[in-house]
């Protein structure tokens, strides 16, 4: 920390300080530009450009005398959020696996840095090393999540650390996963590497709550979505800003492994819903077909691309028309057929398969769904909600209201508020006490 006195209005010859008015106050100089990230499949090449944290300068008046004290923020945690920040470089593509940056740090400069791509590839770890070379010798390694200790589709993460000699590990949180729990932590410390764990934890819990929550429940984190209008109507609205690239639906789109979607509501859009941020896997689209005589359709032009990521489930009661019902057979779309649709059976076949993440979106006619959101608020089954409010007073007839007249529970409540702007509409969303 250093202290400039300013003293007015004498000319200072320092470069950094300018006569101005009764006073002279400090220039604020322009930092060096950080470097743009050239990361490819969770690579980022930084032995040679290395960051300079960001001097935060502080101003305080009085009626002589201004002082500005520059201080450093690199510190574990301004090096944990960089992770978390390079983590989220591979949102959408790691499922069933946990999203996961690392930063690896000598003498206070960034000597390398890496994610975990997707699930099959080498883990943020091997990329960060590979990154730093002979840097991340004695040097701290920063890791969003615990390093795994076990031989998977790839080998363990703390054998690489230790092979490359660094002196201090700094974990954001423990791996919950009974395989890794604190497994991979006790085998650093084993081999004389210093370790520290729970840096910007709420942080990094934040950024894989769906896989947390799939490990310690083995149930999909579930997330239930609708647009309501201001006069307290759920509509079957989306703006075309939303849906694109940058929109808020299309980033949920992204984040979620599964979206659960009434077969009425696709008969009368026709098409899927799909993200559009570059690179990301579409969700798995998990089709409700309850109503007696439904019209459910599948749109058209139907690609075996789109087909491999489609469920239907119905009951008995429901009759397709020919047509539907021969295309489902002839795309092999697999149909499941229950006594009652609930949602309970639904997400075990969802955990079954790999979904850390399902998306409920109302939207258009969804009778269909409102048993199963009524099911899920009752036995605790949906974690979050993300709500856009529209600038529109709504009282047609096709319009509705979410009403869920069986819970027992009178009243719920959300927590951890949060809203933004999306063009004209205001998103919120928090999770379910």
């Amino acid at each position: 920390m250093h202290l400039i006195t300013l003293t007015p209005p004498k000319f200072n010859p320092n470069p950094k300080i300018y006569a101005f008015s009764n006073y002279t106050f400090p220039s604020f100089p322009t930092k060096g530009k950080v470097p743009k990230s050239n990361s490819v499949n969770g690579f980022c090449n930084f032995h040679k450009r290395v960051y300079k944290s960001p001097c935060v300068e502080r101003i305080h008046y009085n009626s002589r005398s201004i002082r500005c004290e520059a201080f450093s923020q690199k510190d574990d945690s301004f090096y944990m959020r960089r992770c978390v920040e390079l983590a989220k470089k591979a949102v959408g593509n790691t499922s069933p696996n946990p999203m996961v940056g690392c930063v690896i740090v000598k003498n206070g400069k960034i000597v390398g840095e890496g994610f975990h791509p997707k699930a099959g590839q080498p883990h943020a770890e091997v990329f960060a090393l590979r990154d730093a070379g002979t840097l991340a010798e004695d040097a701290t390694a920063y890791v969003s999540l615990e390093p795994c200790n076990h031989y998977g589709r790839t080998p363990p993460c703390t054998e690489a650390l230790i092979k490359a000699k660094v002196k201090n590990v700094v974990v954001g949180m423990v791996d919950p996963n009974p395989i890794v729990a604190s497994k991979g932590v006790e085998r650093l410390r084993e081999s004389g590497i210093g370790v520290t764990v729970g840096v910007e934890e709420e942080l990094c819990h934040k950024l894989n709550e769906a896989y947390i929550h799939r490990i310690l429940t083995g149930k999909p984190f579930v997330t239930l979505r609708y647009s309501l209008s201001f006069s307290g109507r759920i509509l079957n609205q989306l703006s075309r800003e939303a849906q694109e690239s940058g929109g808020y639906y299309s980033q949920i789109l992204q984040e979620h492994d599964g979206i659960i979607i009434s077969g009425t509501s696709l008969a009368e859009s026709s098409t899927f819903p799909s993200s559009q941020e570059m690179g990301s896997n579409q969700p798995l689209q998990i089709i409700i077909a309850t109503s007696p005589n439904s019209p459910f359709h599948l749109p058209t032009p139907l690609t075996s691309q789109t087909a491999s990521r489609m469920i239907v489930f119905t009951d008995r009661s429901t009759v397709f028309d020919p047509s539907t019902e021969s295309n489902l057979h002839q795309q092999g779309i697999e149909t499941v057929v229950l006594d009652r649709v609930e949602l309970g059976p639904i997400l075990d076949y969802c955990g079954g398969q790999g979904l850390c993440s399902v998306l409920i979106d109302l939207r258009g006619d969804f009778e269909e769904l409102k048993e199963l959101v009524g099911e899920g608020l009752e036995k605790g089954m949906l974690q979050k909600v993300v709500m856009e409010i529209c600038p529109s007073w709504d009282e047609s007839e096709g319009s509705s209201v979410l009403l869920l007249k069986k819970l027992d529970k009178k009243s719920m409540k959300l927590k951890d508020l949060k809203s933004r702007i999306s063009k004209e509409s205001v998103v919120v969303e928090g999770y379910i006490c």
